[in-house]
């Protein structure tokens, strides 16, 4: 049994309407966090008022980016039963990137523990409208103060908790994306398979410029700017004539476990899926022969994000008119169901609030 010290606020923020929420502006009135000290263990595990945490100026994670994340999500159902959506995916995630980022991960039952007080206390805070829910960012940092280039030897779990509406400005209609030739997410053993702050800080840049262009993400090449590898936050997917193609984890792509969910949505229905090698010019004879159908992303924040515009060498490459296409419309409306409790959960991804 995990000992988790409780206080409670003093001053209760006032909820933010459904309609105002955008993704990732408001906190919750809680978080939750844990320490870890080689040598003594995992301690200090509370639930206490969101707010500033004291570190010292020479902490592992300001100088050296000792840093990786999660994201899932809780939603009431349409009976009222507070659920999350597949959370021991993005455990086992997490203590993989840690292991790859010498950070101590925290034991299941901490986590989990952690994620259910922590969602109990501030379940007020869980959104009530189409496209919402209550976005859960599980983190781990090294803390230890010290200058040299070696792993913290203490790590800091920490849970905070935001409502949400749509990821993206545009809703929920098809985004256009920027190919990015010039940058690149992630190298061949590199961090790339691992939800690390690093690799958020290296697509600043580039996303930032697509947005100002007016594209929604980047989509992201290889080393030999041919091969593709993910969307800004999402992993993505191809609809071609005769096969279903997302590119294959080569050790430089996130797995996402909402790509996860996909593939095994299509499986169920015998839907020719491949994980494989795509490439550029791949897809640009697919857009020319039409034999390209639709393609769409996939992530915790947008689910799915069907992509209507392609910007490659100076060429907008339209896809699908623009518009949502059949499989991406079924598979979001199939993965928001058994989110909602409209559908039954057949795969076991929905773990209730306890």
């Amino acid at each position: 049994m995990i000992k988790i010290t409780t206080t409670l606020t003093k001053t209760p923020k006032e909820m933010p309407p459904a309609s105002k929420l955008g993704f990732g502006n408001y906190f919750s009135d809680h978080m939750f966090l844990a320490k870890f000290v080689e040598g003594q263990g995992w301690s200090d595990s509370q639930i206490l008022p969101y707010g500033p945490i004291p570190m010292d100026p020479a902490a592992a994670v300001f100088h050296y980016g000792q840093a990786l994340f999660e994201g899932m999500k809780a939603f009431r159902q349409e009976n009222g039963q507070v659920v999350f959506f597949r959370p021991e995916f993005n455990y086992h995630r997490m203590k993989e990137g840690a292991e790859r980022m010498c950070l101590e991960a925290p034991p299941l039952d901490l986590f989990m523990s952690g994620l259910h007080e922590l969602v109990k206390v501030d379940q007020r805070w869980i959104p009530q409208g189409p496209n919402t829910a209550l976005y859960v960012r599980p983190t781990l940092i090294g803390t230890e103060g010290f200058l040299g280039v070696r792993p913290s030897k203490e790590t800091l779990f920490m849970i905070i908790l935001s409502p949400v509406g749509s990821y993206y400005g545009e809703g929920n209609k098809p985004i256009n994306i920027w190919t990015e030739e010039n940058y690149i997410r992630a190298a061949p053993g590199g961090l790339g398979a691992v939800k690390a702050g690093a690799n958020y800080a290296a697509s600043l840049k580039p996303a930032w410029e697509a947005k100002k262009n007016g594209y929604a993400q980047v989509l992201w090449l290889n080393v030999d700017q041919q091969g593709i590898e993910e969307a800004g936050t999402m992993n993505i997917f191809f609809v071609f004539k005769n096969e279903i193609v997302t590119p294959a984890l080569n050790g430089s792509i996130l797995g996402g476990g909402t790509r996860d969910a996909i593939i095994q949505l299509l499986k169920s229905k015998n839907l020719p899926i491949v994980e494989r090698r795509i490439t550029m010019t791949e897809v640009l004879k697919g857009v020319q022969s039409k034999n390209l159908l639709e393609a769409f992303g996939t992530g915790t924040a947008a689910v799915i994000s069907p992509i209507g515009g392609l910007h490659y060498r100076n060429q907008n490459l339209v896809i699908n008119e623009g518009e949502w296409g059949q499989l991406s419309t079924d598979l979001y409306k199939e993965i928001t169901s058994i989110q909602s409790g409209a559908m039954p959960d057949q795969f076991n991804w929905i773990t209730a609030l306890k």
